[in-house]
C-alpha cells in the first residue's frame, strides 16, 4: 500500500477523513466540508451519537458539493490527550475502518488541533505512521481469498500543511515500520519455511543496508563450548545457528548497545513434549530473535547514529533419538554446568550462551534480551505488558518510559538472591527450572547468571509477541512487539553520544 504526504487539496474521489474534537467541535477540513455541502456534516452529527469522543466514527456519504465519495469523520476526544501515540493510532483506525470499503484511496486531513501541543508537521508523519502500521497484512499463503476479504484501499494520503517538513518526519518513522513488518513476517511464517538456517539468511539480507551479518554454525559454536544452546538443538535434523549483526552509526570508539533474542524457531518441548492442542502456535517461539531482527533493520534504515549489536541464538527444539534428555547435564560457554530437568525450558538455555558471547566479545554498554520464555508471564500480565526483569535501575527506567511513549508497555518483576536460591543443583551448578512457584522469576535469574555484571534487562513477550484481538495500529498475529519500544530507547538516550 502507498503512503504519500501531500499539500491540502481536497481530493476529487475516494474516501477523506476529517476529524473532531471533544463537543463536536469540527477541525478546518470538517468545517469546510459543511460549510460546502450547506450543513451536512453537522446534520449528520445531530442525527447520530457522534459527539467527537476517542474512537468514536461516523460514515457520512458525501453530500452535493462534495467531490470525495464517502466521508469518515473521527473523534479524537480532548486536545489536551492529544499525544503522537493518539495521532498514531486516529491514522491507524481510519484505515482499518476503510480498508475494505470498496474504495481505492484514502485522503487524511491533517488539520492544526486548537488547544494541543506538538508541530503539525510532526502530527502529519504521525498519521501516515499509523496508517502504514495498520497496512500490515500476511496473507502469503491465502489463496482462496473473496473479493471482500481483500482491502480496496491501495494508497493513503495524508494532507498537510507543511508536507516537505512532515515528509521528513516520516522518513525515520517509515523505515521503523520496515522493522515492524520484517519482525511481524518472521513471526507469522511456518516452521517449515522458517527454521534456523533460512533465518539466518534473512539476517543474510540486512547487509544491504550496512549491518555486518555473521553466521555461526555448529562446527563453530562447539569451539567456542556453547553446550547449552547445542544441547536444545541436537534433537532437530536441522543444524542451529547463532547470528551477530553489527550496525556501526558512530564513532569506532563509542562501546556498542547490544540486543540479544531468543529464537527457536519451533518448540515441541523435545522429550519433555507439549500437549499437542496449541502446539502450533510455537512457530512464533523465535518471536524474541524476531524482534532483534526486526530492530536491527529499523536503526540501520533510519541510519541512528548508535553502535548496535544484534545476537540471535536459533534452533529447533524437536524430540528425536538423538535429543537432550532430562537429567542431562550441560557446559556453557561460560563453563558453568546446568542440570536439565526439563527440555521444554530450552529458551533460557539458547539465551545463556547468547548472553555470554555477546558480553564476552562486544563489551557492551548494556544488554536487553527478549523471548517468550515462560507461560507463567501470561498467567501473571496477561497480553497488556511484558515482563521486565533488570540488574540496573536506569536501564529498567529507560525501558518503562520508552515503553509507554509507544505503547508497549513493560512492568518490572522482582530478582532476588532468595529467588536466586531456587535453581541452585546438587549435581551442577544449576539446574534449569526451578520448579512451579515463581517460574518467570527463577527463569530470570537463570539469566543473569550469564550476563557477568553488565547492565542487562531481560523482557519476556510470551504474552505480546502474538496478538488474537487487534488494535488501531497492530493487526491480529505477529504484533512486531519491541522494535519500536526498543528503537525509541535508543532514540532517546544512546544516539550520538548521548
Amino acid at each position: 500500500m502507498r503512503i504519500t504526504i501531500d499539500e491540502q487539496k481536497l481530493p476529487k474521489s475516494g474516501a477523506l477523513v476529517v476529524a473532531a474534537l471533544k463537543g463536536g467541535k469540527l477541525l478546518d477540513t470538517a468545517k469546510q466540508l459543511d460549510k460546502a455541502s450547506k450543513g451536512a456534516i453537522s446534520k449528520a452529527i445531530k442525527a447520530s451519537r457522534f459527539d467527537g469522543g476517542k474512537s468514536q466514527w461516523l460514515d457520512i456519504l458525501a453530500p452535493a458539493g462534495i467531490g470525495a465519495d464517502r466521508i469518515l469523520l473521527g473523534g479524537l476526544g480532548e486536545a489536551k490527550d492529544l499525544k503522537s501515540k493518539a495521532v498514531e493510532d486516529f491514522g491507524g483506525a481510519a484505515l482499518q475502518h476503510l480498508v475494505k470499503c470498496g474504495l481505492k484511496t484514502i485522503a487524511i486531513a491533517c488539520d492544526p488541533i486548537p488547544g494541543a501541543k506538538g508541530d503539525p508537521a510532526v502530527n502529519a508523519a504521525s498519521l501516515a505512521y499509523g496508517a502504514r502500521l495498520a497496512s500490515y497484512r500476511f496473507d502469503k499463503y491465502r489463496t482462496t481469498l473473496k473479493p471482500n476479504e481483500k482491502p480496496s484501499v491501495t494508497a493513503v494520503s495524508v494532507l498537510a500543511q507543511t508536507p516537505a517538513a512532515a515528509r521528513r518526519h516520516f522518513k525515520a518513522l517509515d523505515a521503523i515500520a520496515d522493522g515492524v513488518f520484517m519482525t511481524r513476517d518472521l513471526v507469522s511464517e511456518p516452521a517449515n519455511v522458517l527454521y534456523p538456517d533460512s533465518m539466518a539468511q534473512q539476517c543474510k539480507g540486512l547487509s544491504k543496508l550496512g549491518v555486518k551479518v555473521e553466521v555461526l554454525n555448529e562446527a563453530r559454536m562447539e569451539k567456542l563450548g556453547m553446550g547449552a544452546l547445542l544441547g536444545v538443538g541436537q534433537g532437530s535434523r536441522r543444524e542451529s545457528r547463532m547470528v551477530v549483526m553489527r550496525w556501526q552509526g558512530a564513532g569506532a570508539r563509542t562501546k556498542p548497545v547490544a540486543f540479544v533474542g531468543k529464537g527457536v524457531t519451533f518448540d515441541t518441548g523435545g522429550i519433555s513434549l507439549k500437549p499437542g492442542p496449541g502446539m502450533e502456535m510455537m512457530k512464533w517461539d523465535m518471536g524474541g530473535a524476531g524482534t532483534v531482527i526486526g530492530l536491527m533493520k529499523a536503526l540501520a534504515g533510519r541510519k541512528a547514529k548508535v553502535n548496535a549489536i544484534g545476537v540471535v541464538g536459533l534452533v529447533e527444539n524437536m524430540p528425536d533419538g538423538n535429543a537432550q534428555r532430562p537429567g542431562d547435564i550441560v557446559t556453557s560457554m561460560s563453563g558453568q554446568t546446568i542440570e536439565i530437568l526439563n527440555t521444554d525450558a530450552e529458551g533460557r538455555l539458547v539465551l545463556a550462551d547468547a548472553l555470554w558471547y555477546t558480553q564476552d566479545r562486544f563489551k557492551p554498554q548494556f544488554m536487553v534480551n527478549l523471548a517468550t520464555l515462560t507461560g507463567a508471564m501470561v498467567i501473571a500480565l496477561g497480553h497488556e505488558n511484558a515482563g521486565l526483569f533488570s540488574n540496573n535501575d536506569e536501564l529498567a527506567q529507560r525501558l518503562f518510559e520508552a515503553g509507554g511513549e509507544v505503547d508497549e508497555g513493560v512492568w518490572r518483576m522482582p530478582l532476588s538472591d532468595a529467588y536466586d536460591k531456587m535453581i541452585n543443583c546438587a549435581i551442577a551448578d544449576m539446574k534449569n527450572i526451578g520448579g512451579r512457584d515463581a517460574g518467570s522469576i527463577t527463569a530470570a535469574q537463570f539469566l543473569q547468571r550469564y550476563v557477568n555484571k553488565v547492565p542487562w534487562a531481560h523482557l519476556d513477550i510470551a504474552g505480546v509477541a502474538w496478538a488474537d484481538k487487534g488494535k488501531p495500529t497492530v493487526p491480529k498475529g505477529g504484533t512486531g512487539w519491541g522494535v519500536r519500544l526498543l528503537d525509541r530507547l535508543v532514540a532517546n538516550h544512546y544516539e550520538g553520544g548521548k
